[in-house]
């Protein structure tokens, strides 16, 4: 099975007669003689330097924000810089690109801005029933709730804003820290994977969705019959990670910043960080032709684990492409999305979650890699054996 997008930006998975080929990939594969006849080719295979560049690029990208603080501080400048060279080296920037680039990271950040400024204004009411309730029936059925509606939500409101709710609830909610620690990673889990079923819920959905050409709920239709049951799961699972029954009294969180210039930069950080990985992606496409796309589904699954330590977004910029089969997609996404969870620079939730509770990378990866372990081999045995 193959995938192919329409001109309109919808997309459909359906059965290829024997004997076709994609004609992107026929383009590539007839780069030499497209240029005989006098038509230039976007990209040439059989000159390693677009691909030795890309490599060299791709790991600054990954490898940059691990080193340097500076750059982790000023990432999304990074990327912009690191994919305009990335496209440039592989003779991709284009007014089509650009035209692309602009238009891609505004649907994402309309929702951030529009989501932020109302979580901005109705902050304190949350708190406050969720104060009153845990007094009356303890934390165990509202913290199920709560991880269950933010995982699912998180797909509209994105994952920046559920995160956000979330560590204003559980907050409130004036758990024990090793119960904090525990709800928290498991809720982080959860909102990172139901955010991947819309473009708007997290970079990663909207670069995907971009690379891929496919519509608004094409991510939901071939992701949600195993992310939906999922989030499930890891909202009942509140019920044996917390121990206490009441709360106890203190508050350890950092009360978010949420003025109108706190939503108005992280709209815009959101719209740079997208436009960044679009570039990115199409740069990349040498390294997909070369290394990526005759990869066996199993084997992109498990090499997607280092999302455990790199940014799940850029991965996705490097290797998502439409000439993909539905079996590799899916393998890509669920493998970074799992791994993505299990230590803290994985992804968006668990950053501003770590940072805002004040939980380490030792108290994060004590809980997280656990469980991360066990949904990566869940997963792989409802993809690939059952």
């Amino acid at each position: 099975m193959g995938f192919e997008p329409t001109r309109r930006g919808s997309a459909q998975w359906f059965s290829r007669p024997s004997g076709y080929r994609a004609p992107e990939l026929l383009q590539l594969r007839s780069y030499h003689a497209e240029e005989s006849r006098g038509h230039p080719a976007r990209y040439n295979p059989g000159v390693p330097d677009a691909v030795l560049v890309n490599l060299i690029i791709l790991l600054v990208v990954l490898l940059g924000p691990l080193l340097f603080h500076r750059i982790e501080d000023n990432l999304e400048a990074f990327l912009f810089v690191m994919g305009v060279l990335s496209a440039l080296a592989s003779g991709a920037l284009t007014m089509g690109l650009v035209t692309e680039a602009l238009s891609h990271p505004i649907p994402i950040t309309i929702a951030v801005l529009v989501f932020g400024f109302v979580f901005a204004r109705t902050r304190p009411s949350p708190s406050k029933g969720m104060q009153s309730l845990v007094a009356r029936i303890g934390p165990v059925a509202p913290m199920g709730l709560i991880i269950v509606l933010l995982g699912l939500a998180s797909s509209v409101i994105t994952a920046i804003i559920a995160t956000l709710v979330f560590i204003e609830l559980v907050a409130a909610m004036r758990l024990s820290r090793a119960d904090e620690v525990r709800v928290t990673v498991v809720a982080c889990f959860a909102i990172g994977l139901g955010a991947a079923l819309t473009p708007i819920g997290e970079p990663l959905s909207t670069i995907a969705t971009a690379r891929l050409g496919a519509d608004f709920w094409f991510l939901a239709r071939l992701l949600a019959p195993m992310i939906v049951p999922g989030v499930i799961v890891l909202g009942a699972s509140a019920r044996l990670l917390i121990a206490q029954t009441g709360p106890t009294g203190e508050r350890r969180a950092e009360s978010p910043s949420e003025g109108s210039r706190a939503v108005l930069g992280r709209a815009v950080r959101i719209y740079i960080f997208v436009l960044a990985l679009v570039f990115l992606a199409e740069g990349f496409r040498p390294l997909v032709d070369r290394y990526v796309i005759g990869l066996d589904p199993r084997v992109l699954y498990w090499a997607n684990t280092i999302s455990a330590v790199l940014d799940n977004a850029t991965l996705t910029a490097a290797e998502i492409d439409p000439r993909m089969t539905q079996e590799q997609v899916r393998a890509i996404l669920i493998g970074l999305l799992l791994s993505g969870g299990m230590l803290i620079p994985g992804n968006v939730p668990n950053i501003i979650a770590a940072g805002k509770l004040r939980i380490g990378s030792r108290e994060w990866a004590r809980v997280a890699i656990p469980i991360g372990v066990v949904l990566l081999v869940v997963y792989y045995i409802i993809l690939f054996v059952l």
